[in-house]
């Protein structure tokens, strides 16, 4: 004899998250900055199993919660593809050169007068060929500190810079986790997050930049800033630096203008990155295999290593030993299994009609687009402050929110792109978030000594609620292409 599940209560369905918030919670104090080494992975699952026993207790079979959990991770395939290939990419654009040129390029505008300005686009520029804010701010961030001191500026406004710079490169390179994490919990692709974010994100770094220059051109700075001439002198001792090597990112950048699959695009920019090793860098190549044979043995080594594992170009400056270094494919796998693990979660939240009840509450309190993003931005301003992790300010209002921006007949890159505004700049304003305790103490600057020149870190939230708004540029889908909701089953 069959009975029909009872639906959750409000109270129930915020179970599962009381517990994934006071265990996170737990959890970064205890282990920090390696908590994304694995245990935070662990607490989701566990909450995922918190979740089934309350679906259970509502009559919920574990055959239709498996199915829901296949469903979720299923959904996510293409981005952790997408990630595992991103790897690759980043792995061969170090050992073809394109990284280090990027960042020796950069490092050249350079100017007393405007060096806040120049801070800025120097670690925009950085964290855009790298994705990553946290290897920009520990490498390129340092030296700027460092000058910027010599300089005689304020520390917090450098930092500021910094860090505007280094969120803004994150938030926009393929190459990082955040970019490849918030499409996928949303459910739309790389690429259409990037172009959309451009909207707010390219209004919000040009008012952070006119704040820096009013700044600097309102302090009163002299030095020496020739202490980069030592990261110039490291990087081109080790790599033959040209304009020819843009020409790969070029033809990725095409690609994704002509609207070309990510999947092939960043798969044939990692290959270019290869042929471009093996024309302009063969002795890098030879180097980084480590491998005694022939020599097509050799260079066969040196190339497979870019593409799945860990690398590192030595020039004998410590700084930027730190920064030329890739860990590939394999560098990837724990977002993939952070991915994973919020897509068990999510699953089972979604299955088992738990995140719809939490949605139905949120719904009928939204009256408005600006009011449905304005939740969403504080939802993930919440949980950077809560969980103090921002890969968990993305996961979890990305599964929350995903049904009610469908239901609203808005497109998914609407969320997307919120999660990012709100949830990843958000991070490092917060002294006890994985970011903020992490910026704080590689910059040696105090989070409260920044918070007020982050400028762009500020911007970012209020712009994404202003367009929503104002309805500027709000993508809409087709309300006849909207998926029904799947009726529950029925308990057996």
């Amino acid at each position: 004899m069959t009975n029909t599940h009872s639906k959750p209560t409000l109270f129930q369905a915020f179970i599962p998250i009381i517990f994934l918030v006071v265990a996170l919670f737990i959890n970064v104090r205890i282990f920090g900055d390696s908590s994304l080494d694995g245990s935070n992975q662990i607490i989701l699952i566990l909450s995922a199993g918190v979740a089934t026993l309350v679906a259970l207790k509502l009559g919920f079979k574990w055959d239709t919660i498996q199915s829901g959990i296949v469903k979720s991770i299923s959904s996510a395939m293409a981005s952790i593809i997408i990630l595992l290939l991103i790897g690759c990419l980043a792995g061969t654009w170090l050992l073809s050169g394109i990284v280090p040129a990027m960042i020796y390029y950069g490092l050249q505008i350079l100017n007393p007068t405007i060096f806040l300005f120049a801070a800025c686009v120097i670690c925009a520029v950085v964290s855009m060929a790298t994705g990553s804010s946290w290897t920009t701010a520990a490498t390129v961030g340092i030296a700027l500190i460092g000058i910027g001191q010599a300089l005689g500026l304020n520390e917090g406004m450098v930092a500021g810079a910094i860090l505007s710079g280094a969120y803004f490169g994150d938030k926009m390179s393929p190459l990082s986790d955040t970019t490849n994490l918030a499409p996928a919990m949303a459910g739309t692709d790389l690429f259409t997050h990037i172009r959309y974010m451009t909207l707010t994100t390219v209004p919000s770094i040009i008012i952070a930049l006119i704040l820096f220059l009013i700044l600097g051109f309102t302090s009163s700075a002299s030095g020496d800033i020739n202490e980069t001439g030592e990261i110039l002198t490291a990087i081109s001792s080790r790599f033959n630096i040209n304009g020819w090597l843009f020409l790969v990112p070029l033809a990725v950048i095409a690609m994704i203008l002509k609207k070309v699959p990510a999947i092939p695009a960043i798969l044939i920019g990692a290959l270019l990155g290869a042929i471009f090793a093996l024309i302009f860098q063969p002795e890098v190549v030879t180097s980084v295999a480590g491998w005694e044979g022939a020599n097509w043995e050799v260079t066969f080594v040196g190339i497979m290593k870019s593409l799945y594992g860990d690398i590192s170009v030595v020039t004998g400056n410590a700084m930027v030993d730190e920064l030329l270094t890739s860990g590939g494919m394999a560098g990837m796998l724990n977002t993939v299994w952070l991915i994973i693990s919020a897509m068990i979660f999510g699953g089972v939240m979604e299955r088992t009609g738990l995140l719809k009840r939490i949605a139905a509450a949120v719904i009928s309190k939204v009256s408005s687009t600006g009011s449905l993003v304005t939740a969403t931005a504080g939802t993930t301003i919440f949980f950077n402050g809560t969980a103090s992790d921002q890969y968990l300010a993305i996961v979890v209002p990305g599964r929350m929110y995903a049904d009610i921006y469908k239901q609203k007949g808005l497109a998914p890159e609407n969320l997307s792109r919120t999660l990012e505004d709100s949830g990843t700049v958000t991070s490092v304003l917060i002294p006890w978030n994985t970011c903020g305790a992490y910026h704080s103490s590689v910059l040696g600057v105090a989070t409260g000594a920044y918070i007020p020149y982050a400028f762009f870190n500020l911007i970012s939230p209020l712009m994404t609620i202003a367009f929503a708004y104002l309805n500027i540029k709000i993508k809409k889908i087709d309300p006849s292409k909207v998926e029904e909701t799947e009726e529950e089953p029925a308990a057996e």
